[in-house]
């Protein structure tokens, strides 16, 4: 297919690149600004534009991938008429679209993404939705060109599931983060934690995270978890987190 990529970040940049590998052409490349938008480009081997209205009518589909909040300001700027359009949010609904184009959907892919980072495609699940058959198929034949999970959502059930990535993936890579701080004032890298991180994902392929769930509050060991609130004195606010989360894994049962 002939593609035009609406943005020039983290997401845009690992998706272009894979749609570039399945054979299909990027035709053209939108950013706000010139360095990104050539960079990317350049990458690609396409075209590239910082005004949308100049954005080419030469493509089979238009995938907008910019922040949420940025995909009315796009849409309102340019005369989409037949052609289709598709965003690749998480928890923005289709029906965003409807006001600016006839042909529309969504085109999700779920995973977390990083410029620099190439992402193997085959098992991100890949979350499609849109406002006719035809157009379904479009996208459906687009998905499974990259992926082997295509995944047909509702704007409804995609919300559910990025809503459910934040607690997954965002927050936990903020307790990362947390963990690293208290390492460090004790002088202790935060190397130390990777390998359990590892293990800890890695034993989430195999079975249920109720099923995987160890350490204090697991078994209500009292004695540790009082032990490491003084540890944490000094820090209410982490101290008030891991009382919420310790009560949470106590009360949480053994099975779903």
């Amino acid at each position: 297919m002939r593609i035009c990529l609406i943005g020039a970040g983290n997401l845009a940049t690992q998706l272009g690149m894979a749609l570039t590998e399945k054979g299909h052409q990027l035709v053209q490349v939108w950013s706000r600004t010139q360095k990104s938008a050539e960079e990317l480009a350049s990458k690609l081997k396409c075209s590239y534009v910082t005004d949308i209205s100049l954005i080419s009518s030469d493509a089979d589909i238009y995938i907008i991938a910019v922040v949420d909040t940025a995909i009315e300001s796009v849409l309102s700027k340019r005369n989409w008429s037949d052609i289709l359009v598709v965003h690749t949010a998480g928890s923005t609904p289709m029906s965003i679209l409807g006001p600016y184009c006839k042909n529309f959907g969504v085109f999700y892919p779920f995973q977390t993404f990083t410029i620099n980072k190439k992402v193997d495609f085959d098992q991100v699940p890949v979350c499609i939705e849109a406002n006719s058959t035809h157009n379904l198929n479009v996208l459906k034949e687009l998905a499974q060109s990259i992926s082997q999970n295509v995944k047909l959502l509702d704007s409804t059930q995609r919300q559910q599931i990025h809503l459910a990535a934040v607690f997954a993936c965002n927050f936990v890579n903020h307790l990362y983060k947390i963990g690293e701080e208290l390492l460090y004032e004790k002088g202790i890298g935060f190397e130390i934690l990777k390998p359990l991180i590892l293990e800890t994902a890695a034993k989430i392929v195999e079975q249920s995270p109720v099923a995987s769930q160890t350490g204090p509050a697991s078994r209500n060991d009292k004695i540790t978890m009082d032990k490491h609130l003084v540890l944490l004195n000094n820090h209410p606010e982490l101290k008030n987190i891991y009382k919420q989360f310790s009560d949470r894994i106590i009360q949480t049962p053994k099975k779903l």
